[in-house]
C-alpha cells in the first residue's frame, strides 16, 4: 500500500455509505491523531485502539443522527498525496466550506486542524478536509 492515509479516508468513507456503526482500520501514529481530532470535532461518536499483532487496528464507531439516519460527516477529501505534496504557510491557510469543515494538518507541532494551527502560527503539510 502506498497510502496508507488514503485507505483509512477510504475505508470512513465505504462504512457511511454502507451505514455501518463501527468501522476497523489498521493503526499508526498518524491515523491515531486524525481519528482523535476526527473525535475531539464531533465527526465520530466514539474511537478504541485494540493492540493486536504488530501494528493494531483502530475501531471508530460513526456518529448519526437519530431523526434522519444522516452521517455527520458529509465529505472526506484527501489533499497531498504521495505524489504531490501540498504545503501552507500559516498565512495562506485554507479555509473549508467557509470556515464550516476542518483541514487536518501534520505540522512540526503535530497533526492538528486549521484554526488551531493559525493560532499557532505555524504551517505544514495539508492531510485532509472534513465537512
Amino acid at each position: 500500500m502506498t497510502d496508507p492515509i488514503a485507505d483509512y479516508l477510504t475505508r470512513l468513507r465505504n462504512a457511511i455509505k454502507a451505514n455501518h456503526r463501527v468501522v476497523e482500520i489498521p493503526a499508526s501514529n498518524l491515523k491515531k491523531e486524525v481519528t482523535r481530532i476526527l473525535h475531539e470535532k464531533g465527526y465520530v461518536l466514539n474511537y478504541k485502539f485494540v493492540e493486536d499483532g504488530p501494528q493494531g487496528t483502530i475501531k471508530i464507531a460513526l456518529k448519526y443522527d437519530p431523526v434522519n439516519k444522516v452521517n455527520s460527516i458529509k465529505k472526506l477529501i484527501r489533499v497531498s498525496t504521495p505524489g504531490l505534496r501540498q504545503y501552507v504557510g500559516h498565512k495562506e491557510m485554507p479555509r473549508v466550506l467557509n470556515g464550516l469543515g476542518i483541514a487536518i494538518l501534520s505540522t512540526s507541532k503535530g497533526v492538528m486542524t486549521n484554526k488551531e494551527a493559525a493560532d499557532l502560527k505555524v504551517g505544514g503539510e495539508v492531510i485532509c478536509y472534513v465537512y
